[in-house]
């Protein structure tokens, strides 16, 4: 038997207080989203960490100048993986698509890490995180592409003074602009996954040409094992987004 007043008490409680009480549960994706986002840090870290245990092994070596390939890669990368670990974990939050979320977890945390040893490999060489413009060090960041691209090392040539608009130097390197990233944010279903799956693919040939550009402009021997086994990952990772975008229909 309820105790005296209990259910006069309970017909006395604020209307939507009961409601209010009740638990709220938690989005569906909100734990898995959170548990790739750790991961990712935790690759960022262990990138950084990596790129630290090899500086022994590159000391022997002239470091890489600021204007250098290796330099202008390691900035320009970072950037450019940063994106595609934001649309992954993006599409990641919300795909229903088994393999596409898998791919992006894959993309996330493995950019993650390479992000972490980019920024360290600065940090060791004793250069600045921010330096030339976009893809100067390619030769497409200046008209006169003869000097950023040529030399590295300490006494690279510096790039010409007239830089081209950076949404031209985006573009190039196959990045997503603001109103494709908010179309995305804002799309569901299979609508969403294609519209990664496209986005991605450009980002991926515009990675894929950066690290073709640093395997031919590079010799620090670090730089250039990182670059072609991001090469071969990229190439494979591409593939497979051809390999959905045919499985889902997309047009």
């Amino acid at each position: 038997m309820a105790p005296v007043g209990a259910d006069s008490a309970r017909e006395m409680q604020p209307e939507g207080a009961a409601d209010a009480a009740a638990p709220r549960r938690t989005p569906r994706w909100l734990i898995p989203a959170l548990a790739v986002l750790a991961a990712a840090a935790l690759a960022f870290g262990i990138g950084r960490f990596t790129a630290f245990d090899t500086h022994a092994s590159q000391s022997v070596a002239p470091l890489p100048g600021t204007h250098s390939p290796e330099a202008g890669f390691a900035r320009d990368m970072q950037l450019h993986h940063a994106q595609a670990v934001d649309m992954a974990m993006e599409i990641y939050r919300k795909t229903e698509d088994e393999e596409i979320r898998m791919m992006a977890y894959d993309m996330a945390t493995a950019q993650s890490a390479q992000i972490g040893e980019m920024y360290s490999w600065l940090v060791n060489w004793g250069l600045p995180q921010r330096g030339d413009p976009l893809m100067a060090w390619m030769g497409h960041g200046t008209p006169d592409s003869e000097g950023a691209a040529g030399g590295h090392g300490a006494h690279a040539a510096e790039p010409a003074a007239t830089p081209q608009p950076e949404t031209e130097l985006y573009e190039a390197m196959g990045m997503a602009s603001p109103a494709q990233l908010e179309r995305l944010s804002a799309a569901t279903g299979t609508e969403a996954d294609c519209l990664f799956l496209t986005l991605m693919i450009r980002h991926h040939v515009g990675g894929i040409e950066m690290l073709d550009a640093v395997l031919e402009l590079g010799t620090n021997p670090r730089v250039r094992a990182v670059a072609g086994a991001m090469n071969e990952v990229q190439q494979f990772e591409l593939d497979a987004m051809q390999a959905s975008l045919l499985r889902l229909g997309c047009s």
